[in-house]
């Protein structure tokens, strides 16, 4: 068993509930118990600025998948969310990222972990922090003080 790490995020349809389905969804992978989720955020957009804000949070997984399986078992979540991968950054139904894995570090075509653009994301870093502020991606700063880099105006907490 690995601990892995996802952020979700959603902007269409009902975000708030997509969320909430996609926690469940992940709960009920095979060989995975869910072990902790964060709070749930609103945020601002990131990149495409002109769509409605999002929620966003992360889950604690206790998985038996490897990283790739874990992976392709989010794409199938978002897919059945009715995510369609239309424009970068843009407006989506939910998005589905692997964040980390414990004890794993990859850089191929199909996966990167740690996340590489974590360290960058008020959004992300969040709600990672209220679950694991001590986790040191890579042996990088710990979440609590890579958020304390970041400006986190915007984010609000909402459950």
């Amino acid at each position: 068993m690995s601990l892995a790490y996802v952020a979700l995020g959603s902007n269409l349809g009902d975000p708030r509930q997509q969320v909430l389905d996609a926690m469940d969804a992940l709960a009920r992978l095979p060989g995975t118990r869910l072990r902790q989720r964060s709070s749930l955020y609103r945020t601002p957009p990131w990149g495409v600025l002109e769509q409605p804000p999002f929620i966003n949070a992360v889950v604690e997984l206790d998985t038996e998948l490897s990283p790739h399986a874990l992976l392709e078992a989010l794409l199938v979540i978002e897919q059945r969310a009715g995510r369609v991968r239309a424009e970068r950054n843009g407006p989506r139904t939910l998005d589905l990222d692997l964040l980390h894995v414990e004890g794993v570090q990859l850089d191929d075509p199909d996966l990167t972990l740690p996340h590489p653009r974590m360290a960058e994301r008020a959004f992300v870093l969040l709600p990672l922090c209220d679950i694991v502020p001590t986790l040191r991606p890579s042996g990088q700063a710990t979440v609590a003080e890579q958020l304390a880099r970041l400006d986190p105006s915007g984010c609000e907490r909402v459950a």
